[in-house]
Protein backbone atom coordinates (compact mmCIF):
# COMPACT_ATOMS: atom_id res chain seq x y z
CA UNK A 1 0.00 0.00 0.00
CA UNK A 2 1.30 3.26 -0.47
CA UNK A 3 1.80 5.72 1.95
CA UNK A 4 1.24 9.51 2.69
CA UNK A 5 2.38 12.16 5.24
CA UNK A 6 0.18 14.88 5.94
CA UNK A 7 1.40 17.74 8.30
CA UNK A 8 -1.31 20.12 9.60
CA UNK A 9 -3.19 16.44 8.81
CA UNK A 10 -5.84 18.46 11.63
CA UNK A 11 -6.32 21.59 9.54
CA UNK A 12 -8.79 22.55 7.04
CA UNK A 13 -6.92 21.50 4.12
CA UNK A 14 -4.81 18.90 6.42
CA UNK A 15 -8.13 16.84 7.56
CA UNK A 16 -9.79 16.86 3.96
CA UNK A 17 -6.49 15.67 2.48
CA UNK A 18 -6.36 12.98 4.76
CA UNK A 19 -9.91 11.76 4.36
CA UNK A 20 -9.53 11.79 0.53
CA UNK A 21 -6.57 9.91 0.28
CA UNK A 22 -7.75 7.50 2.67
CA UNK A 23 -10.38 7.07 0.50
CA UNK A 24 -8.16 6.56 -2.54
CA UNK A 25 -6.13 3.55 -0.54
CA UNK A 26 -3.08 4.99 0.97
CA UNK A 27 -1.91 4.41 4.69
CA UNK A 28 -1.92 8.23 5.93
CA UNK A 29 0.65 9.25 8.89
CA UNK A 30 -0.64 12.83 10.06
CA UNK A 31 1.68 15.38 11.70
CA UNK A 32 0.34 17.68 13.77
CA UNK A 33 0.57 19.36 17.41
CA UNK A 34 -2.32 22.08 17.62
CA UNK A 35 -0.40 24.64 17.74
CA UNK A 36 -2.91 26.40 15.67
CA UNK A 37 -5.11 26.72 19.51
CA UNK A 38 -1.68 28.59 20.42
CA UNK A 39 -2.25 31.15 17.63
CA UNK A 40 -5.81 31.40 17.93
CA UNK A 41 -7.00 30.58 21.72
CA UNK A 42 -10.22 27.50 21.88
CA UNK A 43 -11.47 28.39 18.74
CA UNK A 44 -8.74 27.48 16.64
CA UNK A 45 -7.87 24.31 18.58
CA UNK A 46 -7.91 21.03 16.31
CA UNK A 47 -8.21 18.55 19.00
CA UNK A 48 -11.63 17.67 17.86
CA UNK A 49 -10.71 17.04 14.30
CA UNK A 50 -7.70 14.87 15.24
CA UNK A 51 -10.16 12.73 17.23
CA UNK A 52 -12.50 12.53 14.17
CA UNK A 53 -9.93 11.28 12.44
CA UNK A 54 -8.41 8.80 14.63
CA UNK A 55 -11.70 7.16 15.08
CA UNK A 56 -13.20 6.96 11.84
CA UNK A 57 -10.20 6.42 9.31
CA UNK A 58 -8.52 3.23 8.88
CA UNK A 59 -5.04 3.41 8.38
CA UNK A 60 -4.54 6.72 9.76
CA UNK A 61 -1.81 7.37 12.05
CA UNK A 62 -1.58 10.26 13.57
CA UNK A 63 1.67 11.69 15.49
CA UNK A 64 2.22 14.79 17.97
CA UNK A 65 5.15 16.49 16.41
CA UNK A 66 6.47 19.62 15.59
CA UNK A 67 7.64 20.44 12.00
CA UNK A 68 10.21 22.34 13.14
CA UNK A 69 11.86 19.45 15.65
CA UNK A 70 14.41 18.34 13.17
CA UNK A 71 15.49 15.19 15.20
CA UNK A 72 11.96 14.01 15.32
CA UNK A 73 10.72 14.79 11.55
CA UNK A 74 13.82 12.81 10.37
CA UNK A 75 13.79 9.78 12.24
CA UNK A 76 9.54 9.77 11.45
CA UNK A 77 10.94 9.65 7.82
CA UNK A 78 13.70 7.59 8.57
CA UNK A 79 10.91 4.76 9.94
CA UNK A 80 8.62 5.44 7.34
CA UNK A 81 11.71 5.62 4.37
CA UNK A 82 10.83 5.12 0.94
CA UNK A 83 7.77 3.27 1.33
CA UNK A 84 6.88 7.40 1.59
CA UNK A 85 5.04 8.53 -2.03
CA UNK A 86 3.63 11.65 -1.54
CA UNK A 87 4.12 14.59 1.21
CA UNK A 88 1.47 17.28 1.57
CA UNK A 89 2.87 20.05 3.74
CA UNK A 90 -0.45 22.40 4.75
CA UNK A 91 1.00 22.70 8.11
CA UNK A 92 1.50 27.01 8.70
CA UNK A 93 0.97 29.72 10.83
CA UNK A 94 -1.32 30.98 8.78
CA UNK A 95 -2.35 35.12 9.67
CA UNK A 96 -1.37 38.12 8.64
CA UNK A 97 -1.99 39.94 12.29
CA UNK A 98 0.11 37.14 14.03
CA UNK A 99 2.91 36.95 12.44
CA UNK A 100 3.38 40.79 13.51
CA UNK A 101 3.23 39.80 17.26
CA UNK A 102 5.82 36.97 16.66
CA UNK A 103 7.30 37.63 13.96
CA UNK A 104 10.27 34.45 15.19
CA UNK A 105 7.66 32.23 16.16
CA UNK A 106 6.17 32.69 12.17
CA UNK A 107 9.29 32.65 10.21
CA UNK A 108 10.32 29.39 12.71
CA UNK A 109 6.85 27.32 11.02
CA UNK A 110 6.46 28.45 8.46
CA UNK A 111 10.46 28.70 6.38
CA UNK A 112 12.39 26.65 9.17
CA UNK A 113 9.87 23.69 9.38
CA UNK A 114 9.49 23.73 5.42
CA UNK A 115 13.05 23.50 5.34
CA UNK A 116 12.95 20.35 8.10
CA UNK A 117 10.46 18.65 5.94
CA UNK A 118 11.95 18.92 3.08
CA UNK A 119 15.34 18.65 3.72
CA UNK A 120 13.69 15.13 5.86
CA UNK A 121 12.15 13.64 2.49
CA UNK A 122 15.32 15.02 0.21
CA UNK A 123 17.10 12.13 2.47
CA UNK A 124 14.68 9.19 3.43
CA UNK A 125 11.92 9.37 0.26
CA UNK A 126 13.82 11.39 -2.42
CA UNK A 127 11.28 10.18 -4.71
CA UNK A 128 8.26 11.02 -3.14
CA UNK A 129 6.14 13.77 -4.51
CA UNK A 130 6.37 16.87 -2.37
CA UNK A 131 3.13 19.23 -2.26
CA UNK A 132 3.30 22.77 -0.79
CA UNK A 133 0.43 24.98 0.20
CA UNK A 134 1.79 28.18 -0.46
CA UNK A 135 0.02 31.39 -0.31
CA UNK A 136 -1.01 34.09 -3.02
CA UNK A 137 0.39 36.79 -0.29
CA UNK A 138 3.72 35.67 -2.31
CA UNK A 139 2.81 38.32 -4.38
CA UNK A 140 3.08 40.90 -1.69
CA UNK A 141 0.35 43.74 -2.26
CA UNK A 142 1.86 44.16 -5.72
CA UNK A 143 -2.16 43.10 -6.81
CA UNK A 144 -3.21 46.72 -5.48
CA UNK A 145 -1.09 48.23 -7.84
CA UNK A 146 -3.58 47.28 -10.87
CA UNK A 147 -6.32 49.38 -12.53
CA UNK A 148 -8.64 48.81 -9.77
CA UNK A 149 -12.51 50.05 -10.60
CA UNK A 150 -14.61 51.20 -7.27
CA UNK A 151 -18.31 49.81 -8.12
CA UNK A 152 -21.46 49.49 -5.54
CA UNK A 153 -20.42 46.47 -3.90
CA UNK A 154 -16.84 45.57 -5.01
CA UNK A 155 -13.63 46.17 -6.38
CA UNK A 156 -13.29 45.22 -9.59
CA UNK A 157 -10.45 45.04 -12.33
CA UNK A 158 -10.48 47.41 -15.35
CA UNK A 159 -11.75 45.36 -17.98
CA UNK A 160 -8.95 46.76 -20.37
CA UNK A 161 -5.90 44.87 -17.81
CA UNK A 162 -5.17 41.36 -19.30
CA UNK A 163 -5.96 40.15 -15.84
CA UNK A 164 -9.28 41.17 -15.88
CA UNK A 165 -11.36 37.86 -17.77
CA UNK A 166 -9.25 34.97 -15.76
CA UNK A 167 -7.73 36.42 -12.62
CA UNK A 168 -3.58 36.96 -11.48
CA UNK A 169 -1.39 34.53 -13.35
CA UNK A 170 2.24 33.37 -12.03
CA UNK A 171 3.70 36.05 -13.98
CA UNK A 172 2.97 38.24 -11.37
CA UNK A 173 6.18 39.32 -9.67
CA UNK A 174 7.18 38.67 -6.17
CA UNK A 175 9.82 41.49 -5.52
CA UNK A 176 9.87 45.56 -4.57
CA UNK A 177 6.41 45.40 -2.53
CA UNK A 178 4.73 44.65 1.29
CA UNK A 179 4.12 40.99 1.71
CA UNK A 180 3.25 41.21 5.44
CA UNK A 181 5.70 39.24 7.52
CA UNK A 182 3.44 35.64 6.95
CA UNK A 183 3.61 36.46 3.09
CA UNK A 184 7.71 36.71 4.06
CA UNK A 185 7.74 33.50 5.82
CA UNK A 186 5.40 31.70 3.13
CA UNK A 187 7.48 32.92 -0.16
CA UNK A 188 10.51 31.83 1.86
CA UNK A 189 8.82 28.27 1.74
CA UNK A 190 7.82 28.56 -1.29
CA UNK A 191 11.23 29.16 -3.19
CA UNK A 192 12.57 26.29 -0.59
CA UNK A 193 10.23 24.33 -2.10
CA UNK A 194 10.81 25.04 -5.79
CA UNK A 195 14.74 24.97 -5.64
CA UNK A 196 14.35 21.11 -3.82
CA UNK A 197 12.90 20.63 -6.91
CA UNK A 198 15.60 22.53 -8.97
CA UNK A 199 18.55 21.84 -7.21
CA UNK A 200 17.64 18.11 -5.99
CA UNK A 201 15.31 17.00 -8.95
CA UNK A 202 12.49 16.37 -6.76
CA UNK A 203 9.02 16.28 -7.75
CA UNK A 204 7.86 19.16 -5.97
CA UNK A 205 4.49 21.15 -6.43
CA UNK A 206 3.83 24.68 -5.29
CA UNK A 207 0.25 25.63 -4.44
CA UNK A 208 -0.62 29.40 -4.56
CA UNK A 209 -3.56 29.85 -2.77
CA UNK A 210 -6.44 32.42 -2.76
CA UNK A 211 -9.05 31.90 0.64
CA UNK A 212 -9.54 28.16 0.79
CA UNK A 213 -12.81 27.07 2.91
CA UNK A 214 -15.14 24.35 3.86
CA UNK A 215 -16.63 22.90 6.75
CA UNK A 216 -13.89 21.49 8.62
CA UNK A 217 -12.58 25.20 9.22
CA UNK A 218 -11.90 26.31 12.70
CA UNK A 219 -12.84 29.86 11.64
CA UNK A 220 -11.12 32.73 13.31
CA UNK A 221 -11.59 36.37 12.90
CA UNK A 222 -7.55 35.89 11.78
CA UNK A 223 -7.95 32.88 9.54
CA UNK A 224 -10.83 31.67 7.63
CA UNK A 225 -13.10 34.66 6.46
CA UNK A 226 -16.14 33.07 4.95
CA UNK A 227 -16.63 30.90 8.08
CA UNK A 228 -16.31 32.86 10.41
CA UNK A 229 -18.71 35.00 8.99
CA UNK A 230 -21.29 32.71 8.92
CA UNK A 231 -20.44 32.11 12.43
CA UNK A 232 -20.93 35.52 13.07
CA UNK A 233 -23.89 35.78 11.72
CA UNK A 234 -25.74 32.73 13.37
CA UNK A 235 -24.18 33.57 16.73
CA UNK A 236 -24.78 37.59 16.53
CA UNK A 237 -20.98 38.36 17.17
CA UNK A 238 -20.05 41.40 15.48
CA UNK A 239 -18.05 40.82 12.52
CA UNK A 240 -15.28 43.40 11.56
CA UNK A 241 -14.60 44.53 8.04
CA UNK A 242 -10.89 45.99 8.16
CA UNK A 243 -10.65 48.40 5.67
CA UNK A 244 -11.90 48.99 1.87
CA UNK A 245 -15.03 49.81 2.80
CA UNK A 246 -15.82 46.39 2.89
CA UNK A 247 -15.68 46.07 -1.02
CA UNK A 248 -11.59 44.09 -1.31
CA UNK A 249 -12.39 41.00 -3.27
CA UNK A 250 -11.05 37.35 -2.79
CA UNK A 251 -11.75 34.10 -5.07
CA UNK A 252 -12.80 31.42 -2.35
CA UNK A 253 -12.08 27.30 -3.35
CA UNK A 254 -13.50 24.38 -1.72
CA UNK A 255 -10.75 22.39 0.60
CA UNK A 256 -12.00 19.15 -1.36
CA UNK A 257 -11.87 21.19 -5.07
CA UNK A 258 -8.14 22.24 -3.89
CA UNK A 259 -7.31 18.45 -2.87
CA UNK A 260 -8.59 17.02 -5.90
CA UNK A 261 -6.16 19.24 -7.28
CA UNK A 262 -3.27 17.71 -5.58
CA UNK A 263 -4.34 14.36 -6.16
CA UNK A 264 -4.18 15.46 -9.90
CA UNK A 265 -0.59 16.36 -9.07
CA UNK A 266 0.10 13.66 -7.32
CA UNK A 267 -0.94 11.24 -10.25
CA UNK A 268 1.36 13.02 -12.82
CA UNK A 269 3.64 14.92 -10.78
CA UNK A 270 6.59 17.80 -12.18
CA UNK A 271 9.51 19.20 -10.63
CA UNK A 272 9.15 22.87 -9.17
CA UNK A 273 6.12 23.25 -10.56
CA UNK A 274 4.18 26.33 -9.28
CA UNK A 275 0.44 27.00 -9.76
CA UNK A 276 -2.28 29.78 -8.61
CA UNK A 277 -5.00 27.80 -7.32
CA UNK A 278 -8.07 29.32 -5.50
CA UNK A 279 -11.79 30.11 -6.70
CA UNK A 280 -10.89 32.06 -9.59
CA UNK A 281 -13.74 33.38 -11.86
CA UNK A 282 -15.64 30.43 -10.77
CA UNK A 283 -16.02 31.41 -6.92
CA UNK A 284 -15.26 35.05 -5.45
CA UNK A 285 -16.95 37.49 -4.08
CA UNK A 286 -16.31 41.30 -2.00
CA UNK A 287 -16.95 41.08 1.79
CA UNK A 288 -20.03 43.39 1.15
CA UNK A 289 -21.32 40.38 -1.09
CA UNK A 290 -20.82 37.73 1.30
CA UNK A 291 -22.70 39.69 3.82
CA UNK A 292 -25.57 39.90 1.73
CA UNK A 293 -26.00 36.48 0.75
CA UNK A 294 -25.03 35.42 4.11
CA UNK A 295 -27.89 36.90 5.39
CA UNK A 296 -30.19 35.40 3.11
CA UNK A 297 -29.68 32.30 4.15
CA UNK A 298 -29.57 32.62 8.00
CA UNK A 299 -32.40 34.73 7.79
CA UNK A 300 -30.71 37.85 9.85
CA UNK A 301 -28.59 40.66 9.88
CA UNK A 302 -24.79 40.32 10.10
CA UNK A 303 -23.62 42.95 12.92
CA UNK A 304 -20.45 44.75 11.71
CA UNK A 305 -17.82 47.07 12.76
CA UNK A 306 -15.00 48.85 10.91
CA UNK A 307 -11.73 48.76 11.25
CA UNK A 308 -8.41 49.82 9.75
CA UNK A 309 -6.81 48.19 6.97
CA UNK A 310 -3.91 45.33 7.54
CA UNK A 311 -1.05 46.33 6.33
CA UNK A 312 0.03 44.43 2.69
CA UNK A 313 -3.49 43.37 2.42
CA UNK A 314 -4.83 43.09 -0.77
CA UNK A 315 -7.99 45.10 -2.57
CA UNK A 316 -8.44 42.30 -5.03
CA UNK A 317 -7.44 39.42 -5.78
CA UNK A 318 -8.89 36.00 -8.05
CA UNK A 319 -6.65 33.34 -9.22
CA UNK A 320 -6.25 32.45 -12.65
CA UNK A 321 -6.17 28.79 -12.67
CA UNK A 322 -5.42 28.20 -16.55
CA UNK A 323 -1.30 27.02 -15.99
CA UNK A 324 -2.92 24.01 -13.47
CA UNK A 325 -6.01 23.17 -16.04
CA UNK A 326 -3.75 23.10 -18.99
CA UNK A 327 -1.36 20.52 -17.38
CA UNK A 328 -4.63 18.98 -15.57
CA UNK A 329 -7.87 19.01 -17.63
CA UNK A 330 -9.25 16.59 -15.76
CA UNK A 331 -9.71 19.11 -13.14
CA UNK A 332 -12.35 21.54 -12.63
CA UNK A 333 -13.95 23.28 -9.65
CA UNK A 334 -17.21 21.41 -8.49
CA UNK A 335 -18.03 23.99 -5.98
CA UNK A 336 -19.08 27.52 -6.36
CA UNK A 337 -19.59 30.23 -4.05
CA UNK A 338 -23.32 29.56 -3.92
CA UNK A 339 -23.01 26.21 -2.61
CA UNK A 340 -19.86 26.80 -0.60
CA UNK A 341 -22.22 29.04 1.46
CA UNK A 342 -24.54 27.12 2.16
CA UNK A 343 -22.50 24.08 3.14
CA UNK A 344 -20.87 26.21 5.65
CA UNK A 345 -24.16 27.57 7.01
CA UNK A 346 -25.36 24.44 7.29
CA UNK A 347 -22.46 22.79 9.09
CA UNK A 348 -22.49 25.95 11.55
CA UNK A 349 -26.20 25.31 12.28
CA UNK A 350 -25.44 21.65 12.97
CA UNK A 351 -22.82 22.41 15.69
Amino acid sequence: MSLAVVTGSSGLVGSETVKFLAEQGLEVVGIDNNLRRYFFGPDGSTERRTGELQRTLRGFTHHDLDIRDECRISGLFGRLGRATSLVVHAAAQPSHDWAAREPLTDFSVNADGTLVLLDAARRHCPEAVFVLLSTNKVYGDTPNRLPLVEQQLRWELDVAHPFSPHGIDESMSIDCSMHSLFGASKLSADILTQEYGRYFGMRTGTFRCGCVTGPAHAAVEQHGFLAYLVKCALSGRTYTIFGHKGKQVRDNIHARDLVRALWQFFLAPRSAAVYNMGGSRHSNCSILEAIGKIEALCGRRVQTALGEARAGDHVWYISDVRRFRKDYPDWAHAYDLDRILAELTEAARAV
